[in-house]
């Protein structure tokens, strides 16, 4: 047995749906499910129950499951002493603004429990790079958040956030309990510079043109808000001052928590730091 394919098998057993799996594997389901079907014959054993209803564990897979999991926590573990013991074990992740994140504070302590042998180096950006420096090579991995122009990227979702409109407190809408995009029609919005990633502007201006002051930062734009009466956008669960409201959107879709890297990047290191940040942001 290979570890890619016990890889493969995990994923499956844990999502129970090969498309999923498929998806979380960064690859097309039929080569997924050629792969398990394969694994079962090299077994001689069914383990998994396929029927229209969905996907099951048979008893040889829930054995496996849990025989899988500890064999490839032990190969990772192995890679990542074998990084250190060559002095390669450090590994540099871009944050966009938003460090106070609950599940970066989760991670950052996980991680530093289960790998104190590796040095984290962070890189905070700004709006303007929704990558945080992958693509210029600035990082290894990026916790960032989508849409973002992905060719060349491999991009694992960690969570989805509701949205919302950031109004001053004063705003007539801002006493509303939600709110939708057409509300917000014929105001003034933040903007990012000219050379900014067109799906991540996009996103943000809630898929319209607009027109308002230029922004680089969170900061920048709750100033924005705060001055000029601008409209900003935040996640729900990030708490402006006083002096300013976040309205949810009902008709904006969710803001995609995500960990990024260059596809093709085989450094166990950042293998090892998805899986516990996938951990970290599901709780």
């Amino acid at each position: 047995m290979e570890l890619r394919t016990l890889r493969y098998f995990v994923a499956v057993a844990e999502e129970l749906h090969f498309g999923r799996a498929a998806a979380r594997l960064h690859m097309s389901q039929p080569p997924l499910s050629r792969a398990i079907k394969q694994l079962e014959t090299d077994l001689g054993a069914v383990l998994l129950y396929r029927s229209a209803a969905g996907v099951s564990l048979a008893p040889a897979g829930a054995v496996l499951l849990d025989e899988a999991r500890t064999l490839l926590d032990r190969a990772e573990q192995i890679r990542l002493r074998v990084a250190a013991a060559s002095g390669a074990a450090t590994i540099t992740v871009g944050i966009l603004a938003d460090s106070f994140d609950r599940g970066a504070r989760r991670l950052a302590a996980t991680y530093g429990r289960r790998h104190p042998e590796v040095e984290i180096r962070i890189r905070e950006t700004d709006l303007t790079d929704p990558t945080c420096g992958l693509r210029a090579g600035l990082v290894d991995v990026a916790l960032t958040r989508g849409p973002f122009d992905g060719a060349g990227l491999a991009v694992h979702e960690l969570r989805a956030d509701r949205v919302g409109a950031v109004l001053r407190a004063d705003d007539p809408l801002a006493r509303r309990d939600r709110l939708e995009l057409a509300d917000l029609a014929g105001r003034r919005w933040f903007q990012f510079p000219d050379g900014t990633d067109p799906l991540w502007r996009s996103y943000w201006n809630g898929g319209e043109p607009r027109e308002g002051p230029v922004v680089r930062a969170v900061q920048e734009c709750l100033q924005a808000v705060l001055w000029n009466g601008t409209v900003g956008m935040a996640p729900l669960g990030h708490r402006p001052p006083g002096e300013l409201a976040v309205v949810p959107l009902a008709d904006m879709a969710p803001s995609r928590v995500v960990a990024a890297w260059r596809e093709g990047d085989a450094n166990p290191l950042i293998r090892s730091f998805v899986q516990l940040a996938t951990a970290a942001y599901r709780d």
